[in-house]
């Protein structure tokens, strides 16, 4: 009896943990596609104090993780600029026009990535070209895993981007030249 049982037990202790392993989540890699739930967020800075913050909420694109070589990933991103919002009517109606994004021109805004360099387990440093009213420059942004599913994957992403290279430079130096971004990129399958 007592050969059997040792010889059941590694048998009985698979039973018991093999439902607990299959639903724990596999590392989560392939494609993904960007939901149009992501958020956003933009800053610009003022003298003084205050400046123009506000959301880009049209967005689209998508991403491959590679797990296994993690810098062979890519991301692509498009914004609408007709869509931006600030909760100012006036705000918004000035940064579509001509003087600052040229949505009718210029209707999108794409980061493309032509880099991704790991810095943590659940970070990476994302570089590639920007472009904006018709000009493009490389250009960087930080981003940490703030979610993880099956069938989905969030993003924490942030960078800082001069906006005069892109021809918006209205209102330097009383309105920063600087752009700070602050998103969620969320990916679904």
């Amino acid at each position: 009896m007592i050969g059997l049982s040792s010889r059941l037990a590694p048998l009985l202790a698979l039973a018991i943990v093999a439902p607990a392993l299959a639903s724990a989540p596999a590392p989560t890699g392939g494609r993904f596609r960007i939901d149009p739930a992501s958020h956003i967020g933009f800053h610009v800075g003022q003298v003084g104090g205050g400046g123009i913050s506000g959301t880009i909420p049209a967005v689209s694109g998508r991403f491959s993780i590679d797990r296994r070589d993690l810098s062979r990933s890519t991301v692509e991103v498009e914004l609408r600029p007709a869509s931006v919002t600030t909760g100012q009517a006036r705000i918004d109606a000035f940064l579509r026009s001509g003087a600052v994004f040229d949505a009718e021109a210029h209707p999108d805004i794409t980061f493309r990535s032509t880099r991704v360099i790991p810095t943590g387990p659940k970070s990476a440093t994302i570089e590639g070209v920007l472009t904006a009213r018709g000009q493009s420059r490389n250009e960087t942004f930080q981003a940490t895993l703030a979610e993880e599913g099956a069938d989905r994957l969030a993003f924490h992403v942030t960078g800082d981007v001069f906006r005069t290279p892109y021809g918006m430079g209205v209102g330097t130096p009383i309105y920063s030249n600087v752009v700070s971004f602050d998103m969620q990129l969320e990916g679904v399958r």
